[in-house]
């Protein structure tokens, strides 16, 4: 694996055109059954991370040498493992999170499971530290909001449906280790546009900091 390699593991197009009113999603990828893969370190435990970023939230450990079935792919922050340097990082359901795909033996050097972001589940992070994560459950369309920074802040996701009503936050307020779950009310097979912010929310208008770029889901 190489960054050259990196390149290769741009995503399928889900092309998404956001206006002041509307957001247009132009082209679907189907999903594909679960691939596997083995994790390979250099015998440390692997940390599982809530979203495609190593300042994301470690949720868990996975062992070195085992087994993963691989939900779907992303691209992410650039990682270098024993297997070399990729921003591709690997959904495992049964881990409940991300693993840099560059610590994972694939037996291939191309893409083996779809993009993340249809209908599988996924997760972004606000830019810098990561001080707000938000997870898309595709399962019944619901979005969790974590605050992980002691900061001053709200964590916030903005989402937009299919029907062009958006955006409509979701904060949470509660403090630092807090999360907060809403279900979107996205009708099934429709497509929730969202990114992840964090707010000071005590002004009079809030300013949004460190708002991520943003993902397209599917409410399967």
């Amino acid at each position: 694996m190489t960054g050259s390699r990196t390149r290769r593991f741009l995503p399928k197009v889900i092309a998404v055109l956001m206006t002041a009113s509307a957001l247009l999603v132009l082209d679907v990828v189907p999903a594909a059954a679960a691939a596997t893969g083995k994790v390979q370190t250099a015998g440390d435990p692997l940390n599982v991370r809530r979203a495609p970023s190593t300042t994301s939230t470690a949720v868990r450990t996975v062992a070195n040498g085992a087994s993963v079935s691989i939900d779907c792919q992303t691209i992410g922050t650039s990682v270098t493992g024993p297997l070399g340097t990729t921003t591709l990082w690997d959904y495992v359901p049964a881990l409940g999170g991300y693993i840099s795909d560059g610590y994972v033996q694939t037996g291939s050097d191309e893409r083996i499971a779809p993009d993340c972001g249809v209908g599988s589940g996924s997760a972004e992070c606000s830019t810098g530290a990561c001080a707000a994560e938000g997870v898309f459950k595709s399962a019944g369309g619901s979005v969790t909001v974590y605050d992980n920074a002691g900061d001053g802040k709200s964590a916030g996701v903005a989402y937009w449906l299919k029907s062009g009503v958006g955006p409509i936050w979701v904060w949470n307020s509660k403090g630092t280790g807090t999360n907060v779950v809403a279900n979107t009310g996205a009708p099934k097979g429709t497509w929730v546009f969202y990114k992840v912010c964090v707010s000071d929310r005590g002004a009079t208008v809030p300013t949004l900091d460190n708002c991520s770029g943003g993902l397209t889901d599917y409410v399967a």
